[in-house]
């Protein structure tokens, strides 16, 4: 599994910016409130990224020698899979709620401050996500072995033995 690279997280960012604009575009074109994010969004985006992060730990100190108890290695499978998916989800909601403050700050009324408040926390919350999947994703990595990079060395053993 290869690490989350920023451009992946980029165009996330981007898909969810323009459905955000696209989606408040649409709604005023049919004559209907723009769309404002539950308050509620933004605390279960930080809280998952501190659960993911939780969830992380006891894989790094495992890995890293410093706990006695051993993880299963699918557990540390998932949680390194869950990592990048919430990376992923938190880029995608930071772009849709960049979108959401595109449009609104693209109109010539000035909007409210309680929707603005609502959508400037799910992009801060947004952010939060992201770096946390991106840590717990780090944390989730095996040490490089000394071993690993010895000329010879194949899956079935030294070659020429």
């Amino acid at each position: 599994m290869r690490r989350t690279g920023a451009g992946i997280l980029l165009i996330g960012a981007i898909i969810g910016g323009v459905v955000g604009f696209v989606l408040d575009t649409m709604l005023t074109a049919m004559g209907r409130a723009t769309f404002t994010p539950a308050a509620s969004l933004p605390t279960i985006l930080a809280l998952v990224g501190a659960v993911i992060v939780i969830l992380a730990v006891p894989v790094f100190r495992a890995t890293r020698g410093r706990s006695e108890r051993r993880i299963d290695p699918f557990r540390a499978l998932r949680v390194a899979m869950l990592a990048k998916a919430s990376s992923l989800v938190g880029a995608a909601a930071f772009g849709f709620g960049v979108g959401l403050l595109a449009f609104l700050l693209s109109r010539p009324a000035t909007p409210s401050l309680g929707s603005m408040g609502s959508i400037i926390a799910t992009v801060v919350c947004a952010v939060v996500l992201v770096v946390a999947g991106l840590v717990a994703e780090q944390l989730c990595t095996l040490r490089k072995d000394d071993d690993d990079d010895t000329p010879g060395n194949t899956p079935a053993g030294p070659v020429g033995i």
